[in-house]
Parts: structure tokens; C-alpha cells; sequence
């Protein structure tokens, strides 16, 4: 499980630079956010995350978008059911898309774009969004994911200034596989920040 977290929390963190560096008034809030809510003489905590409401937005927007597992572990169904207006048999494997899912426009407003703002405002309802699976069966690593991708994610933003190299945008070609990685790995110029030279540093 640890392992499987790892991999997976830091897939999602490397997205997550990947659009905020495409976004850099996204980036410019969420670190406006962090230096309001954490003192500056201290580095980001966990018990800060569930402070920073715009920072979780992000994440939750980023699970929307490049789920790291696309499509979900397989499930059985225990009953004879309806999905979809199909009939299907108790003992059928069912495979859920949660990358088609996040991207329907059906269930979201304008589905592609990267938009955390879409979390802060309450828009989103809880069964809309499902990285990490639903009820009885859900992701056990669900708990371990949030709180390591919100502290990676909250650390880089509140110690580095971050830029892309180049002023092209970052290239969000997603590879195929069980997990899902981008084809080109993020490159990104950062410049440390006062606190890490006063915190980390010293």
C-alpha cells in the first residue's frame, strides 16, 4: 500500500506543478493563501492543510483531470443490475472510467478546463468526484495520498518561485498505462523563496 501511494502521490504532484505552472495566477493565489494562513517563520504543517481551502481546490481539480488511476480496480457485481440502461449479471467484472467520468460534460461545466475554483465555490458534489473509488470498496490510501500530495504540493509553493523554462506551455500529454503519468516529465525553473533561506537553510 505504501508503495503503491508513493508512486501514485507523486504522479499527481508532478500534474499538479505541470498546471500550476501553466496557470500562474492559480500558483500566485494558492501562495498568497499559504503565506496568509501559515506564520512565516514556519515551514507548512499537516494540521495547516485543512486550512487552506484554494490549495485542496487544486488538488481536488487536478484528481478530476489526471486521475492517477484512470480506470478503477475491477469490481464484481453481487446482484443482477441496471448501469446505463444495460442489464447486467450478478458476477460481471465492471470497470469504472473515472477519467471519463471527470471529463463528461454532462456532470461537469466546461470539463476540460483547469479550474480549482470550481471545489472552493461548493459546485462540486461529494459523488462526482471518484480517484479513489467509492463506498465500502474505496482506495485505503485515500487519507495517505491527500495529506502527502497537500503537503508536497503546499511546501514547493511556499519555499520556491516557480516558472516555466520557456514561455511554451507544459506539454500535459498523458502516457497510457495502469497509471497514469505525463509522456513528458516536467521541467520547471524555481527560485527559493526567503523562507527556505531562513528556515531551511539556516
Amino acid at each position: 500500500m505504501i508503495l503503491a501511494g508513493t508512486y501514485t502521490s507523486s504522479v499527481t504532484t508532478e500534474w499538479a506543478m505541470s498546471l500550476l505552472v501553466n496557470h500562474p495566477e492559480v500558483l500566485k493565489k494558492a501562495r498568497a493563501e499559504i503565506d496568509a494562513h501559515v506564520d512565516q517563520d514556519c515551514l507548512i504543517d499537516e494540521p495547516d492543510i485543512s486550512k487552506l481551502h484554494y490549495l485542496q481546490a487544486i488538488i481536488s481539480e487536478t484528481f478530476r483531470l489526471f486521475p492517477a488511476v484512470p480506470l478503477l480496480l475491477p469490481h464484481v457485481s453481487s446482484d443482477d443490475c441496471t448501469i446505463g440502461g444495460f442489464n447486467v449479471p450478478h458476477g460481471t467484472i465492471l470497470l469504472v472510467n473515472a477519467w471519463a467520468i471527470h471529463r463528461d460534460a454532462k456532470v461537469w461545466n466546461d470539463p476540460t478546463s483547469f479550474k480549482p475554483e470550481r471545489f472552493a465555490s461548493g459546485e462540486v458534489e461529494g459523488n462526482k468526484l471518484m480517484p479513489f473509488g467509492m463506498g465500502r470498496r474505496t482506495c485505503p490510501g485515500v487519507g495517505l495520498a491527500q495529506r502527502v500530495v497537500g503537503l508536497a504540493l503546499g511546501s514547493l509553493i511556499q519555499c520556491f518561485e516557480w516558472e516555466r523554462v520557456t514561455e511554451k506551455v507544459v506539454d500535459l500529454t498523458e502516457g497510457i498505462g495502469l497509471t497514469m503519468f505525463k509522456v513528458e516529465s516536467l521541467e520547471a525553473t524555481c527560485k527559493a523563496r526567503d523562507i527556505i533561506m531562513n528556515n531551511v537553510l539556516s
